[in-house]
């Protein structure tokens, strides 16, 4: 099994604008008996998960979310050389099957640039490559990235593959981590704290090829 998020910690990378990440100790062990820390966060804190009510008025929140979901096969697009703000259109998404599993993964190799400047010059993907994507079986489209809509430093109001895959009632994850060398197919998990919100942090993993799931 492989863990394919980003740890949380104090300061770390967020999406520009959201809320910072602030982790304390609230109780000590030496003076308290216990170890508790206190934490400060937004929904959408490192590796997680985008529910439609994020950007869809009305749409489903987390709770609503089923794990059944966010667990199952995945197709694994491994797009290279990509530029800063590049963009992914259908083209760059290779020989696409028919149906492709519930799960599909980005990986453009921006993960090793999480928590620098570069992070934000990520690449996108294309509004037409997001509607492929749905149109072909999708319901979790995962990125390496911040988003897989440009992010912009300033802050912006357009977000087109958010509209298209969460418009379907579908979801995103954001900022998947350590894929190097994960096979085309795979099986994943997102495993999201169950909050009553927009999103929420994510535990994801990679199952072995062994891993018995039911």
């Amino acid at each position: 099994m492989r863990d394919l998020s980003h740890p949380i910690s104090d300061g770390m990378m967020v999406y520009p604008g959201d809320p910072g990440v602030h982790l304390a100790a609230a109780l000590e062990l030496d003076r308290d008996g216990a170890a508790v820390t206190s934490v400060r966060m937004g929904s959408h804190t490192g590796t997680h998960v985008d529910a439609p009510a994020h950007t869809v008025a009305g749409g489903r929140t987390m709770d609503a979310v089923g794990l059944d979901e966010l667990v199952g096969d995945a197709l694994v697009i491994r797009v290279d050389g990509l530029g800063d703000r590049a963009m992914i259109g259908v083209a760059e998404l290779g020989d696409l099957p028919e149906r492709v599993p519930p799960i599909v993964v980005v990986d453009t190799g921006w993960a090793a640039h999480f928590g620098t400047d570069r992070a934000l010059r990520h690449p996108a993907l294309s509004a037409e490559a997001a509607r492929e994507l749905v149109g072909r079986g999708m319901h979790v489209l995962a990125v390496d990235t911040l988003s897989p809509d440009p992010t912009d430093a300033a802050g912006t109001t357009e977000f087109p593959v958010h509209e298209i895959v969460l418009g379907a009632d579908r979801l995103i994850v954001e900022n998947v981590a350590n894929l190097d060398g994960l096979p085309e197919r795979v099986r994943i998990g997102f495993f999201p704290l169950r909050l009553g919100t927009d999103g929420a942090p994510v535990r994801a993993v990679a199952f072995d090829a062994e891993t018995v799931i039911e």
